[in-house]
């Protein structure tokens, strides 16, 4: 049983027992018992909306009366300045804030409208001012797309926080966004784009960066290969990475793997033709030097 449907019984058995102890007592039926007699059966019509399902129905036909009648006295919204959207549509702003042609003024719950607003992923921020006698302003501030987040083949645009905005399309404004994957990146995503904004020449060949185990990342580069990066010390691992690239070409090299884990050591790993060629060599320049001594 709900908190309401509750209310209204003791509502209801109160009154009744009022109701009943005026009339044993032989009370004066005035002013007074009539308008308690009457609160007794809006209470008790209250009471069977509630059991039968009726009460949003009721309570809306009951504010479109209340705007009817406040409209009557020129308190109708005539006029709706929105500022600040640029993803969510008017339409929508206005639907979720719950203003219709026929809404007043004076019964527009400005602070409810602005929690529902506040609720849509793209809002971060809502302000709802009502200017008697028919002026309506609702100020936005959207959430910027950060990065893009992929889980279970899905790409979303997450703001800054993490908080999913809206599924991912060939907006143009998504398309130089940075792409973080797996469980967690969206949590942690300030961390390594901030991070790599410090290596642009790093940042530049970097294909997505991959969350593992919620505890540090792997960079998927353009070219394939893999950058294992360490929990601790991450700017330095990338400081260091972009130094052996200046270098050394590190990250143009037919290699697979380049491991950061490690603060003492970089270990890298050769592709495969890279690995057959470098033993190809080792023979032959032992086979060479073997025939050189004989």
């Amino acid at each position: 049983m709900s908190q309401r449907t509750r209310l209204l019984d003791r509502t209801i058995i109160g009154g009744r027992r009022l109701l009943v102890g005026l009339c044993t007592s032989r009370a004066v039926f005035t002013g007074a018992g009539a308008w308690l007699t009457a609160a007794l059966f809006v209470a008790t019509g209250l009471y069977g909306m509630e059991r039968g399902g009726h009460m949003p129905a009721a309570i809306e036909t009951a504010r479109d009366m209340g705007d009817a009648a406040a409209n009557l006295a020129g308190l109708r919204i005539a006029n709706v300045n929105l500022s600040g959207q640029n993803h969510v549509t008017p339409g929508d702003i206005l639907a979720t804030a719950g203003v219709k042609p026929t809404s007043s003024l004076l019964f527009l719950d400005a602070e409810g409208a602005r929690m529902r607003l506040e609720e849509l992923a793209w809002i971060k921020r809502a302000t709802v001012q009502k200017l008697y006698p028919d002026r309506l302003d609702i100020q936005i501030v959207e959430r910027e797309g950060f990065a893009l987040w992929q889980k279970d083949g899905k790409i979303n645009v997450i703001a800054r926080d993490g908080t999913v905005i809206a599924p991912y399309s060939d907006d143009p404004r998504y398309i130089r966004l940075p792409i973080v994957v797996g469980d967690g990146a969206q949590t942690s995503v300030v961390e390594i784009v901030e991070a790599l904004s410090l290596v642009p020449g790093v940042r530049d060949q970097v294909a997505a960066a991959i969350r593992v185990a919620d505890r540090r990342w792997t960079l998927k580069m353009r070219n394939g290969v893999d950058v294992r990066l360490p929990e601790q010390g991450l700017n330095d691992a990338l400081e260091q990475l972009a130094l052996l690239d200046q270098q050394k070409s590190l990250l143009s090299r037919d290699i697979t793997i380049v491991d950061l884990r490690l603060p003492d050591r970089v270990s890298v790993r050769l592709s495969d033709a890279a690995y057959a060629a470098r033993e190809a060599e080792l023979k032959a320049k032992a086979k060479a030097k073997k025939g050189s001594s004989s």
